[in-house]
């Protein structure tokens, strides 16, 4: 599973956050939450949601662990931001460089891909994990819970 390596630029993203840790996934309520109010989004661009994760310690750091709390965001792109429900919170999606991985399957395996990212890709790359936000693109191919799902990864990285 080989990555391609890309440039981001900035993006203005606008949904919902909770704080979860590994152990206290609360994704699906994350998502309910979120889905029935996205229409209310109008300046979308695309169709593409976003699944991204800000953390205060990264998967890589001594100390991360299923108790670990990150903030967790199901969001959309925008054009930019106007007037949104007190429900919505925005964030500016810094650029930078992503390493790029497609993961297929269902969610239930998606600790294999995150393990192949994190314990035989970084380490035997030429990058290293940069301290950005990680998030995964929700796009056509995504088939929530399906064995024929896809989705994006993006790992943000910086040479070593």
């Amino acid at each position: 599973m080989e990555p391609r390596i890309v440039e981001l630029e900035e993006k203005k993203l606008v949904g919902h956050a909770l704080k979860m840790s590994l152990s206290n996934n609360r994704t699906f309520e994350l998502w309910s939450g979120f889905m029935p109010l996205k229409k209310h989004i109008t300046n979308s661009i695309g169709s593409d949601l976003y699944s991204l994760q800000v953390y205060d310690t990264f998967p890589d750091e001594v100390g991360f662990n299923p108790t670990t709390e990150f903030t967790k965001w199901a969001v959309t792109e925008v054009s930019g931001y106007g007037a949104y429900a007190k429900d919505f919170k925005t964030l500016d999606l810094h650029g930078g460089l992503y390493a790029v991985f497609i993961h297929k399957g269902p969610s239930s395996e998606f600790a294999k891909t995150m393990n192949f990212i994190f314990k035989e890709w970084i380490p035997s790359s030429k990058y290293e994990l940069d301290r950005r936000p990680h998030f995964e693109i929700l796009g056509e191919k995504y088939k929530n819970n399906q064995p024929d799902s896809e989705e994006e990864v993006w790992i943000p990285i910086k040479l070593k």
